[in-house]
């Protein structure tokens, strides 16, 4: 591997916690204790390095971050390197390829980098015009072309299980997911083959949601038909009631690590009551 995907430090664990459920508990795994072992802080020096030292702490959601601090040693890894390099030319008015965040990985390196580059001017992305159907992007077709050859395949699906104790509001848990259908295209999107035989996506003004009910999660990631919006379900298991499961599962073609947690924060709080 290489030196950017080796893990910064390594606990060893005589048994791993557990859930109630039998799945690794996260939460009660122990803190890496590698505070010792981190390089010194080094302060920035100069107006570029305090700008990006400001960039590193709002991306990687941790601070204060030195020059000398390693981008992907502090939690950085390629979705974050691609949200620094869009913050970096919305703050600095620089193209900073992608290539450059892991070949000079401290703020020290990059802040030479950015110096060097010439200024272009910041275009945010504006929204497409309406229309019937869109292009897809080069990633969206090889998983469209892919999945009509596994003809039912589940290898593009994104499941997750999320446990929820206390009491549950069913009827505000489906409109909160309603609520997030509604306020995202690519919840509604569909995805279908074009007069000239490309695959194109066609955006729904409005689809149907409904939250299941199961049994349990063993059958509950089916495959998705892509010519059917929205290529997203949920489910809720009752264990008890005080306790439930909530099943949920996308398919790759309209999701990706950022937009997942974007759905999740927004989850937390529509359920909560709080417009965003």
């Amino acid at each position: 591997l290489p030196a950017y995907m080796m893990p910064a430090q390594f606990i060893e664990m005589s048994e791993w916690p557990v859930t109630p459920s039998g799945k690794l508990d996260r939460r009660a795994l122990p803190a890496p204790g590698g505070a010792a072992d981190r390089q010194a802080y080094t302060a920035p020096r100069n107006v570029t390095e305090m700008k990006l030292c400001a960039l590193w702490e709002e991306v990687l959601k941790n601070g204060p971050v030195g020059i000398r601090d390693h981008f992907f040693e502090r939690g950085g890894h390629s979705l974050k390197a691609t949200a620094l390099v869009s913050r970096i030319a919305k703050e600095f008015g620089v193209q900073v390829p992608l290539q450059d965040i892991f070949a000079r990985p401290t703020v020290e390196e990059l802040a030479s980098v950015i110096q060097d580059l010439e200024e272009s001017s910041y275009e945010a992305i504006q929204p497409a015009k309406k229309q019937d159907t869109y292009p897809v992007s080069s990633a969206q077709k090889r998983m469209y072309v892919l999945q009509q050859l596994e003809d039912g395949g589940v290898g593009y699906n994104m499941p997750a299980v999320l446990e929820l104790t206390g009491t549950l509001d069913r009827s505000r848990l489906e409109e909160t997911f309603r609520e997030l259908v509604e306020r995202h295209e690519s919840l509604r999107t569909s995805f279908e083959t074009g007069p000239d035989g490309e695959p194109v996506q066609r955006i729904h003004d409005s689809v149907p949601f409904q939250l299941d009910e199961a049994e349990s999660a063993d059958a509950f990631v089916r495959p998705f038909c892509l010519e059917e919006a929205p290529l997203f379900s949920a489910a809720l298991v009752k264990e008890s009631d005080e306790r439930h499961l909530l099943l949920t599962d996308m398919h790759h073609i309209i999701s990706d690590g950022v937009s997942v947690n974007t759905l999740i924060k927004e989850f937390g709080e529509l359920y909560a009551g709080r417009s965003l």
